[in-house]
């Protein structure tokens, strides 16, 4: 991996606030948020005020993680696996074999798939118990193709999840990412 950016992979625009807030009431703040790069933790937003003369500063996660920025991609059966080889470098693919921690359920598992940002493939894979997806994240500069296949094996409830994208940053957050979910 390559040495840290001395500037940051999102580029955050908030409108602005006013200055004073009365007692009790509440302010909405919109914020755009522009992936220059792929990114690991998930950004924090920095709140400083004064209440009674005294600044107050703290700090609140975002819930902006990298497959934010997925746009679903919707492919054949043969499309898939053309660009499956093509992703066959051995940095481009992550492999992870983890236990279940949640219900073995299909349709919840393919909602938790399209709800990650990818299209579901039906009909990809020959073993239908398995889940196929494939998506692009978008970045300003740059477009990472990213395939991913999960399967379950429910006697031993495990999953095995295998991602192979055009970064090897990417595939390796992304693994971590979506087997948090199951």
């Amino acid at each position: 991996m390559g040495m840290g950016h001395w500037w940051d992979p999102l580029n955050v625009h908030t409108k602005p606030a006013d200055p004073t807030i009365d007692a009790g009431a509440q302010l909405q703040q919109i914020l755009n948020i522009e992936c220059l790069e792929d990114f690991t933790p998930a950004p924090v937003l920095d709140i400083q005020f004064r209440y009674g003369g005294t600044l107050q500063n703290f700090g609140v996660k975002l819930p902006v993680m990298l497959n934010k920025f997925f746009q679903p991609t919707e492919m054949e059966a043969q499309d898939f696996f053309q660009r499956w080889k093509q992703l066959g470098a051995p940095q481009q693919e992550v492999q992870k074999i983890f236990k279940a921690k949640h219900p073995m359920d299909t349709e919840v598992t393919k909602a938790k798939i399209m709800g990650f940002g990818t299209a579901l493939l039906d009909g990809v894979d020959p073993n239908p118990t398995n889940f196929v997806g494939a998506g692009v994240i978008h970045t300003k500069n740059t477009q990472v193709g990213c395939l991913l296949r999960l399967e379950p094996n429910t006697q031993a409830q495990m999953y095995r999840l295998t991602l192979r994208t055009s970064r090897d940053t990417v595939s390796q957050r992304l693994s971590d990412l979506l087997s948090e979910q199951f």
